[in-house]
């Protein structure tokens, strides 16, 4: 008796191939499907007067007030200068006089402000009240010209 010419794996092989051929089609209309979803009107974004992005357009009603060109500030905004007291007050909270260095607390706001041996007009020690300047450093804000009270 002669076999049939269909084995088991041709069967599942075919099937394969009607299936990969089935997705495929399938990908193609859901491409058309989004080409013609994805128009130039349906893409569209508006900015609305708070500067916040919709998809509805600006009302004409509304017109927006007229801004002057001057007016408008690229990047951060300048700040006004704030008047600083050049003294200031606290207590030593640490110094080590081995290494040279220390903290000053400063008494209106809490803040800590570091201090070296450099800054200092008069011998310091821990717990002594004290005047200071602020002065820009490498790591943040110094204490100098450091004089008991």
């Amino acid at each position: 008796m002669a076999r049939s010419q269909e084995t088991f794996n041709k069967k599942e092989r075919e099937k394969k191939r009607q299936k990969k051929a089935k997705e495929k089609m399938e990908r193609r209309e859901e491409r058309k499907d989004q080409a013609v979803r994805g128009t130039l009107d349906n893409m569209m974004a508006y900015v609305d007067e708070f500067g916040n992005i919709t998809d509805t357009p600006p009302d004409p009603i509304k017109k927006p007030k007229k801004i002057d060109a001057e007016d408008i500030e690229i990047g951060v905004p300048r700040r006004e200068e704030e008047e600083e007291p050049a003294e200031r007050t606290g207590k030593i909270d640490f110094f080590n006089h081995q290494k040279g260095y220390g903290f000053i607390r400063e008494s209106s706001s809490g803040e800590k402000f570091f201090v070296h041996v450099n800054g200092l007009t008069e011998d310091v020690d821990e717990g002594d009240k004290v005047s200071f300047e602020l002065e820009k450093g490498l790591k943040g804000l110094n204490a100098v010209n450091v004089k008991k009270v």
